[in-house]
């Protein structure tokens, strides 16, 4: 053979071979983890990566209808510094009346409307909008209530519209939940700041005390003063940092728990959002109206005939309302499950799977608490945290309930009961016989937006990923509920999460459970966990759902 050639052959078999080690490499390295579905590894990061946080990071892998954050959370701006507090926005001062004469009586299956004017502390009116104005119109004696419809007119006034739905006295009321001025600090704080609470992480080793350090969803929020350690959910890819322990390993995590509240606020700042401005009652402006049926109307309440409680369904507003403290969706025909039978006789069957947080468990615990022959089964799991079970061995009936994982403020749990909810979606089979119940939002609003955002997108996926291998599986959202009232948890963040929600799951055929509104429309005081009377209703949708008629 031609030396030449032999010496060109060599050449050709080793450029080739480093080629193939080369791609090799790259695919080692580069290729995501969420391809290869490697167990998370911690490991520490150097602290430029905190840079990943900005929200171009997060909005690049978005959804379309979840990238526009500016857009579907607009509210309208409060100009001005707001540094005087006499003049900002008046729970004493504002008032509304009818936006027409007074009438007799009102005709069952129409319309209220009123126009409120909102004004300072010296009875000034406002020329710009953005206060948070809850409107209900309550029938006391038939405890009856709806939320009414709030249209900020951006110049100081509001338009109000009450759907007339039953027959009898009704009353409208009006509060004042936040001033425009004090949404302002919210809206600051919300967007600027990367987290107003941290965590704690306890590391242990195989000898010597432990080491407990700030941990967050957000590596700068840490207080680390030496390396990050990072932690990757290997299915979701979510991400949490911990500062890392002055002697153990980032591998040696073992548990999670809530930690501090961080001061954000100013003095001024803290006026705006005082007990004595927040969630005030407005004056009486609108006397008791009757309201009558028609002539050919021979019922008590305006229900249109309804489809039965399936997906995909569009939801009116206002979804819905409360007669005889039972709710009536509007939406479609939902039920009521008033027995132990009855509620069994549409679980028969059934696996319910429930993640998020613990306002859903609290549909976990009526259920459990309301059928005497479901059993809960001791998983010796945190309770905080779960996963909790409950089952009906004679019905074939299995009740979970487990937290969404990290940020969770919670006492403390080991960190391998922290499952992300789309690991658990990945998990399931699904079927006729699944039944998928979703409830996040409330550990969401001590972070941006995009954090939230960028969770639900992880989360759209999986669902609709369950959804092609099984489409019979029923997938239900629970929209966030009235609560909280401060820097850290408001009803002004409840709203955006919801917002967030809705549009994160549109175009799905999921079904939703709107516990704002049913929080919002009776007057009863706000809780961030809702009395009985409040997840019954909501339990008895949720079944309406699973066994429509």
């Amino acid at each position: 053979m031609d030396p030449f050639m032999g010496q060109f052959k060599c050449h050709k078999i080793l450029t080739m071979g480093l080629v193939f080690l080369v791609w090799v490499f790259y695919l080692k390295v580069f290729w995501p983890d969420s391809i290869t579905y490697r167990p998370p590894g911690p490991r520490p990061v150097s602290e430029f990566a905190s840079g990943f946080m900005e929200p171009s990071f997060f909005l690049d892998s978005l959804p379309q209808v979840l990238i526009n954050l500016t857009s579907l959370l607009y509210w309208p701006p409060t100009p001005g510094d707001g540094r005087n507090l006499l003049a900002s926005t008046s729970p004493q001062t504002s008032t509304y009346h009818l936006k027409g004469p007074t009438q007799a009586s009102y005709t069952l299956g129409g319309y209220l409307e009123a126009v409120l004017v909102a004004r300072d502390h010296w009875g000034r009116p406002k020329t710009h909008g953005g206060d948070l104005f809850r409107a209900q119109l309550l029938g006391p004696e038939l405890k009856a209530g709806v939320p009414g419809d709030v249209q900020d007119l951006e110049n100081g006034t509001y338009l109000l519209s009450f759907p007339l739905l039953w027959t009898g006295r009704a009353q409208v009321q009006v509060r004042l939940i936040h001033s425009s001025e004090a949404v302002g600090v919210l809206r600051r704080i919300w967007r600027e700041k990367r987290a107003t609470v941290d965590f704690r992480g306890y590391f242990r080793g195989t000898q010597g005390p432990e080491e407990i350090v700030i941990c967050n969803i957000d590596p700068q929020s840490t207080g680390a003063k030496r390396s990050i350690c990072q932690y990757k959910d290997a299915v979701s890819g979510e991400l949490w940092f911990c500062a890392q322990p002055p002697t153990l390993p980032c591998d040696s995590l073992v548990g999670h728990s809530s930690g501090s509240y961080l001061k954000v606020t100013t003095p001024h700042d803290e006026n705006l959002l005082a007990w004595n401005v927040t969630d005030k009652l407005l004056s009486q402006g609108i006397s008791p109206v009757l309201v009558r049926p028609t002539a050919t109307m021979n019922t008590s309440l305006a229900l249109s005939p309804r489809p039965s409680c399936h997906t995909g369904l569009l939801t009116p507003k206002p979804s819905g309302f409360y007669h005889l403290n039972v709710w009536h969706s509007l939406a479609c025909s939902s039920r009521s499950f008033p027995t132990a039978n009855s509620i069994l006789g549409c679980l028969a069957g059934r696996i319910v799977h429930m993640m998020g947080d613990s306002t859903l468990r609290q549909w976990w615990e009526y259920l459990r608490d309301t059928v005497p022959s479901l059993k809960p089964v001791d998983l010796h799991a945190t309770y905080q945290v779960g996963p909790l079970m409950a089952v009906d061995t004679a019905r074939g009936i299995v009740l979970h309930w487990r937290a969404h994982s990290w940020p969770l403020r919670t006492l403390r749990t080991p960190v391998a009961s922290l499952h992300s909810v789309v690991r658990e979606l990945a998990g399931l089979a699904g079927g006729p016989h699944t039944v998928v119940v979703l409830g996040l939002g409330a550990h969401f609003t001590t972070f941006p937006p995009s954090i939230f955002a960028r969770r639900l997108a992880g989360i759209r996926t999986a669902v609709t990923a369950l959804l092609a291998r099984e489409p019979r599986t029923l997938v239900v959202i629970k929209l966030a509920n009235t609560g909280y009232k401060s820097v850290y948890g408001s009803d002004w963040f409840t709203l955006q999460m919801n917002r967030l929600l809705r549009a994160a799951f549109s175009g799905l055929p999921v079904a939703f459970v709107d516990a704002w509104e049913m929080t919002s429309s009776l007057a009863l005081p706000d809780s961030i966990h809702p009395g009985k009377l409040i997840v019954r209703n909501e339990v008895d949708l949720l079944l309406s759902f699973i066994c429509p008629t």
